[in-house]
């Protein structure tokens, strides 16, 4: 059993919050301080035949509209998610033995919301957002041109967002919140949404 482990209750029913965004909250603040990258999280989306995809992601921010997270639209899970605009995630934190998993529809961000994140990150994390032509083929030599065009047409400043490249939101309308005990006799809760509330059940591991 982890050190992190030992200095954790059991998961209770009673100890839960009521929505399962705001559960995620309580967890999230323990993970920002116990976790090196607390904000990785697998996304799975599906092609058009449903056939699975999975791929790792960065949880920007959560809220009432649900997880957020950023990408190229013209990337293959973007066009996945234009056919079919649902997907899973799952968050692990080895650290703590937490995992949460969530379920739903996809929805764009606004074009605010967006351009509010992609000012926020590096200038070159910027120019490679703009130059990649992501998940298509391509030499590393053509890959490292299209990088330099793009960092010399911004100079020392930011990149303008390219109108490719933006934010979804996962609505969650199912969310699990897993945490590891002895003997595989882990704690599991799973919220499903229910009219304006949630039904909150405990699951067998």
């Amino acid at each position: 059993m982890s050190p992190r482990r030992q200095g954790l209750p059991p998961l209770e029913r009673d100890g839960l919050a009521d929505d399962p965004i705001d559960q995620l909250a309580a967890w999230w603040e323990v993970a920002e301080r116990e976790v090196p990258l607390p904000d990785a999280m697998t996304l799975a989306t599906a092609d058009a035949d449903g056939a699975p995809n999975a791929r790792m992601v960065l949880l920007k921010g959560f809220g009432p509209e649900g997880l957020r997270f950023f990408s190229n639209y013209e990337s293959a899970k973007g066009a996945e998610i234009e056919a079919r605009p649902r997907a899973a995630l799952v968050i692990y934190w080895r650290e703590l033995d937490r995992q949460v998993r969530a379920r739903g529809p996809l929805h764009k961000l606004t074009e605010a919301q967006s351009d509010e994140y992609f000012a926020s990150r590096p200038h070159g994390s910027q120019a490679a957002a703009s130059a990649s032509p992501q998940s298509r083929p391509i030499e590393r030599e053509e890959l490292d041109r299209l990088f330099a065009e793009a960092r010399e047409r911004a100079g020392d400043g930011p990149t303008a967002r390219p109108g490719h490249w933006g934010g979804y939101a996962l609505e969650p309308e199912e969310m699990e919140f897993w945490q590891g005990r002895d003997n595989r006799m882990h704690d599991r809760f799973r919220y499903t949404r229910d009219g304006n509330g949630w039904r909150i059940e405990r699951l067998a591991p």
